[in-house]
């Protein structure tokens, strides 16, 4: 179950209230996201292999899988 205290929010997150950005919940073995403007709606799961191998492709950097 995700509880508040899982959700962690980049401190990229913008100026303000710090709600322009995603926030991220690791439930082993799965990563949740969620919009920080919306927290209460609708969450996406992923495998943590297909998350990590995501945001390593939005970084640019080349992977094998």
């Amino acid at each position: 179950m995700l509880t508040p205290g899982n959700w962690q929010k980049s401190s990229f997150s913008g100026g303000g209230q710090g709600d322009a950005c995603v926030e991220v919940a690791h439930t082993h073995p799965h990563i949740s996201i969620r919009d920080s403007k919306a927290p209460t709606r609708a969450t996406l799961t992923f495998p943590a292999t297909a998350f990590v191998r995501f945001v390593e492709a939005l970084k640019g950097r080349s992977f094998t899988g």
